[in-house]
């Protein structure tokens, strides 16, 4: 069973950057990728990035690439995601994701992914 714990979350005005955090731990058979995902009120939970544990390539949905970056501390099994020239549109719950088995294919899949965090709450204010 793996446990996710995100932190970061917060209010911030636009143009501001954020930094979010997701813990680890457990005791997973194995870690394919790790991935943020974020759902507005009203929206479908969306795909933001994800990380290849193995060799840390990152990829990013459309509307996140230029503007955040994901990381890993494999030591720590902890995963960021900087974010920065924030937008109202941005606001959301973002949730933390761990995928045990996966391909680049469908790695901004929600349903490739087998644990979840409880969520972080990132509000843009304009």
């Amino acid at each position: 069973q793996v446990q996710l714990v995100e932190s970061g979350g917060g209010l911030v005005q636009a143009g501001d950057s954020l930094r979010l955090s997701c813990a680890a731990s457990g005791r997973p058979s194995s870690l394919y990728a790790m991935g943020w995902f974020r759902q507005a009120p009203g929206k479908e939970r969306e795909f933001v990035a994800a990380i290849t544990w193995a060799n840390g390539r990152t990829y990013y949905a459309d509307n996140a690439k230029g503007r955040f970056s994901m990381s890993r501390v494999v030591a720590k099994n902890t995963v960021n995601l900087q974010m920065g020239s924030l937008k109202p549109e941005d606001t959301a719950v973002y949730y933390c994701a761990h995928a045990t088995y996966g391909s680049i294919a469908t790695m901004t899949e929600a349903n490739t992914y087998d644990y979840w965090g409880q969520g972080t709450q990132v509000t843009v204010s304009s």
